[in-house]
């Protein structure tokens, strides 16, 4: 015995909407279609139920969908997942830990441009001056010359 008046919520199947439609009517919401077809699919969204009905889903979809929060890992999430393989796999996955893995790089940059200040002035204040220039003499000074005498 059934009734046409059911209050249980379930209503008739509606004709599902052919993919092919789905597919133009979701270029034309995101913008993608050319002109001539644009205006084509825009007449049988006015003209006919099942585009309009399928336009109204896809809007309505969207909407729900910009609404979303978008999902972001935590910060260290990289380097707490290669810990807990580290630690559950015994090393297997890993090598071992090198110097250059448990320094930071910037440390070593930094450490490397201030030895090298170092050495340059080390270089630079000994009393060989390799790295000074001769001053340059004043032209009618009397600086001795190595020329040959004729």
């Amino acid at each position: 015995m059934s009734s046409d008046n059911d209050t249980s919520g379930a209503t008739e199947l509606e004709e599902d909407i052919p993919d092919d439609v789905l597919a133009q009517v979701s270029d034309y919401v995101d913008g993608v279609l050319p002109p001539d077809a644009r205006a084509g699919v825009k007449a049988k969204i006015e003209a006919d139920p099942l585009w309009k009905r399928a336009h109204a889903e896809m809007a309505l979809t969207r909407d729900n969908l910009s609404g979303l929060q978008k999902a972001r890992a935590p910060a260290q999430f990289d380097q707490d997942v290669t810990d807990i393989i580290r630690k559950r796999s015994a090393g297997a996955f890993f090598g071992r830990r090198t110097f250059g893995d448990r320094v930071p790089f910037g440390a070593l940059l930094i450490l490397a441009v201030l030895g090298l200040a170092a050495l340059g002035y080390v270089l630079y204040s000994s009393s060989t001056g390799s790295l000074k220039r001769d001053a340059v003499p004043e032209p009618g000074s009397a600086q001795p010359s190595i020329a040959p005498k004729i």
